[in-house]
């Protein structure tokens, strides 16, 4: 389980971050909590509305092709954080092939945003794939999306060659990272 611990020079390190390696998370984060789920979640499933909703205000009918390719039905590992009660971020693992899982769904609520969650959520997802016997992690996003490809680069992604159903699509980028 994700728990956060504030510091009085306001950063913050989870327990998860801190086994990760990396230092420490630039913003402080309070008293937030994660739970290990399915895609049969119905925090998740609201999270993912709104995501969704994002998405289409963003990119308009370009995001109907995506659409197709995130479906939620039968995820068996995801990610719910909440601040109290009220669900605040996700993202989930689905298997790409027998030692590559990919990374959906990631999430976090506009006003959360800036504090950290996205990459500890991403980090507990790697682990979890990790402990499930995946060794490399791969993930699709939208190469306007520039804050957000920034984030994956710091958590040790890179650029790859666009993957499956992204092969052609110039407004995607695929990123990779080993996590064994």
């Amino acid at each position: 389980m994700l728990r956060y611990e504030a510091f009085k020079d306001k950063t913050a390190v989870s327990d998860s971050y801190a086994n990760s390696g990396r230092k420490h998370i630039k913003y402080l984060i309070m008293n937030f909590k994660e739970i290990k789920t399915s895609s049969n979640n119905i925090d998740f499933k609201l999270l993912v509305a709104e995501l969704d909703a994002h998405l289409v205000e963003f990119y308009g009918n370009e995001q109907d092709f995506f659409n197709k390719h995130n479906s939620i039905e039968a995820i068996k590992h995801v990610i719910v954080v909440y601040d109290n009660q009220n669900p605040i971020g996700c993202g989930a693992i689905k298997q790409y092939s027998d030692k590559i899982i990919e990374i959906k769904r990631m999430y976090v609520k506009p006003e959360y945003r800036g504090r950290g969650i996205a990459a500890n959520i991403l980090i507990e997802l790697e682990n979890w794939a990790n402990n499930l016997g995946y060794l490399t992690s791969i993930l699709e996003t939208m190469k306007a999306k520039e804050s957000v490809i920034s984030m994956y680069k710091k958590n040790g992604y890179s650029i790859m060659d666009n993957y499956g159903q992204y092969k052609n699509i110039e407004t995607s980028v695929c990123m990779s990272k080993a996590i064994h």
